[in-house]
């Protein structure tokens, strides 16, 4: 081999060598810059995933503070303050109570102090009573007839005789505070008379469901007349109305009164149904409502569990007894308020001729015997006879009321025959 050949081979060699080296080079730069844009990659990564974390950890503390704001934010629930049977007691309830309060409490003798009114809704008159008892010291509420709801139990039947004759004798002093509950209309009565006849749809028979129906219309009707006082009587009683303000004024409409005369001289023992139980035996006072009963605001409230909106009907089936009866179940029996006895109301049941004629304009209520005891009348004399008055009414309201236009003007001391 020549020398030229050898240098053309070096030369060749190291041109390879250069390109090699120029190669490897550029493939480390390459390589290093790669390296370098990885190693910012994972730094960008890290970076970013940092403030994702930062980010969710804020979310849920926001969250977490908003869930214990929302509570505070919110107006403060009320709960309804419906009155609850008080619980049961043992048999000798009535014996430890009459030691602080006599179950027969007397009505002749009354202490009074007023007491202004205080009536703006059922809510806040359930509250106000609620901080009362039946053991608080009788207050004298000022009242007049505005304050009395008189309701008057009636049929059809009698529209002609027994409700004329109350409109011209004591319903006449107190037609807007008497209302009439019947179980048909009667347009011309209404029109003639001026009365407030309530139809309330019931049967006519003489049956406890008919006389339930016809009180629990009496009940509703006298809560939503915001009247102070409620009166239950029949058709055939005189109501001395000076004598039954002067009553309820010796005590508080805002306490628990029920005021009326029992039909029996012991209390009344009733079959209590249970629904899986059978019955148990429950036993209490009524006041009869032949002879008519009183029932404070307060207490009527306290009722609207078992007497309202139907209910008391439903209560009524319970022990299957009248209308003056689950009065004095709900009253007594259930929420354990006692019976004020009084001797001022009176019914046909009883001996009327035994009332001393000096005391009869001292009661509250009064009566006539009906056809089967036509002479169960009270004893009085006026201007009128027997056959001119056969139940005394006339008489009587003329001695309490003589400048009625159609009284005679002057009264005889003896009755006429």
């Amino acid at each position: 081999m020549s020398v030229k050949s050898l240098e053309d081979v070096e030369d060749s060699g190291a041109e390879r060598v250069r390109r090699l080296y120029t190669t490897t080079g550029d493939a480390v730069k390459m390589g290093a810059g790669a390296v370098s844009q990885g190693a910012m990659g994972r730094r960008m990564n890290f970076t970013h995933i940092g403030t994702n974390k930062i980010c969710f950890l804020l979310s849920l503390a926001f969250c977490a503070f908003l869930v214990l704001l929302i509570p505070s934010l919110q107006p403060p629930q009320h709960r309804l303050d419906l009155p609850q049977p008080r619980p049961k007691s043992h048999d000798g309830r009535h014996a430890s109570f009459t030691q602080s309060l006599p179950h027969r409490r007397q009505t002749e003798d009354l202490v009074a102090v007023p007491e202004e009114k205080n009536a703006q809704g059922i809510q806040k008159e359930k509250q106000q009573r609620d901080t009362n008892s039946v053991l608080s010291f009788r207050t004298k509420d000022s009242l007049d007839l505005r304050d009395l709801f008189i309701a008057v139990k009636t049929t059809r039947k009698y529209h002609r005789s027994r409700l004329q004759l109350l409109s011209q004798t004591w319903v006449s002093r107190a037609k807007e505070q008497t209302f009439f509950f019947t179980d048909g209309e009667d347009q011309e009565l209404r029109k003639k008379a001026g009365l407030n006849i309530i139809n309330t749809n019931c049967s006519a028979a003489h049956t406890r469901q008919a006389l339930c129906c016809k009180m629990s219309v009496e009940y509703d009707k006298f809560i939503e007349s915001q009247k102070k006082w409620f009166c239950h009587v029949d058709d055939d009683n005189y109501v001395v109305l000076p004598r039954l303000l002067e009553l309820l004024s010796s005590y508080s409409h805002t306490q628990d009164v029920y005021l009326g005369r029992p039909s029996l001289d012991h209390p009344i023992e009733a079959a209590e149904r249970v629904k899986s139980n059978g019955a148990t035996s429950v036993k209490f006072w009524f006041a009869t409502g032949g002879a008519g009963f009183c029932i404070s605001r307060g207490l009527a409230l306290k009722m609207s569990p078992w007497a309202s909106l139907g209910n008391f009907i439903t209560t009524a089936e319970k022990i299957r007894l009248p209308d003056d009866c689950t009065i004095g179940y709900i009253i007594e029996a259930l929420l354990e308020v006692p019976l004020t006895h009084t001797s001022l109301f009176h019914s046909h049941l009883e001996n009327l001729q035994r009332l001393p004629s000096q005391n009869l304009l001292r009661q509250v209520t009064l009566s006539y015997g009906g056809f089967e005891n036509r002479r169960n009348v009270v004893s009085v004399g006026g201007a009128f006879s027997l056959a001119e008055d056969p139940t005394r009414f006339k008489t009587l309201h003329c001695l309490l009321y003589p400048d009625t236009e159609w009284c005679p003007h002057s009264s005889l001391p003896e009755e006429r025959s």
